[in-house]
């Protein structure tokens, strides 16, 4: 077998997670780093585990690769990890590895890793890792494009319908890390509990944050990143009004749209800590200023024409 290699990318939420869960659009895109998956000869189907994943990661990505190698014939093929990413940031890690391993997967067993049938494996691998995810976070990751998103349930069970969003300006932006990241899971229990006990309350939540995306999506198409960027502002206040941000998140969005962010918010599950975007249309000085105040930053460009020069 000859040495295989793929990449999966990880991603950010512009718009609409959390409402998305609930079968509101959502605006996602991919970020230039991700995970990288290795296959080499094998004398049967195995995952080497990152060494720096905790006892938990590592039971959780042996079942879900499992999962998804039983699907594909097992293959005899050792797939090795090298993630770029954060874990648990809100940064879709998980989905950058499903899509990166399965698509090793489909060609160490002789099958073609388009993006339709790479987004199939990794949606297996992601059930396993969160349950009933919204299916964002690999789609965008397989697509490899920025995606209005919308999940719905069909007869074959959950997925989602993508449509990609094409900007004439380019859509930029920084992703900076800020305080201890909750579990993903506890965030979302959370939330399903309030929603729960108050279902016309964060109905309506719900339901302003899906019109905002929708407006947020016009505004991709038409460059208006001004207006893009006032989405994203409101789009954190109905997060925090849906319980969902923390002092530390909203620290470093006060202090991205200080640096000129056009619009800031936390991208993710959101909770204690985690990764927050602003949108800038020159990244690259803010990334040099939060780098030199001891921040974990970096650039990235989700839509729109690149130039030479460009952040990839």
């Amino acid at each position: 077998m000859k040495p295989l290699v793929a990449f999966g990318a990880g991603k950010v939420i512009l718009l609409g997670e959390h409402s998305v869960v609930y079968g509101y659009p959502a605006i996602a895109g991919p970020l230039s780093i991700g995970v990288v998956a290795r296959g080499g000869p094998s004398r049967s189907c195995v995952l080497d585990v990152p060494v720096t994943a905790d006892a938990a990661q590592k039971r959780m990505m042996r079942k879900a690769f499992a999962r998804a190698a039983k699907l594909v014939g097992e293959p005899k093929v050792k797939v090795t990890l090298e993630p770029q990413l954060p874990l648990s940031a809100g940064l879709g890690s998980s989905a950058a590895l499903a899509v990166a391993t399965s698509r090793v997967l489909l060609q160490a067993a002789g099958q073609e890793p388009t993006a339709k049938a790479t987004a199939r494996l990794a949606w297996e691998m992601e059930q396993e890792f969160h349950g009933t995810p919204s299916g964002v976070d690999h789609t965008t990751s397989a697509e490899e494009k920025l995606i209005l998103y919308r999940r719905v349930q069909a007869p074959a069970g959950v997925t989602g319908r993508a449509r990609e969003l094409k900007s004439p300006r380019p859509v930029s932006v920084v992703v900076a890390l800020a305080g201890a990241r909750s579990p993903t899971k506890l965030t979302v229990g959370a939330l399903r509990e309030r929603q729960a006990r108050w279902p016309e309350r964060y109905k309506r939540l719900f339901g302003q944050v899906g019109r905002l995306v929708t407006e947020a999506a016009k505004t991709v198409e038409a460059g208006d990143l001004e207006g893009l960027g006032d989405a994203m502002n409101v789009n954190q206040g109905l997060l925090n009004a849906l319980g969902l941000s923390s002092p530390a998140l909203e620290d470093m969005v006060f202090r991205l749209r200080s640096l000129g962010a056009l619009g800031a918010k936390f991208t993710g599950a959101g909770g204690d800590g985690g990764a927050v975007i602003g949108l800038f249309p020159e990244p690259e000085p803010v990334v040099a200023q939060l780098t030199r105040d001891g921040v974990r930053c970096f650039a990235s460009q989700l839509a729109g024409p690149r130039v030479q020069g460009d952040i990839p």
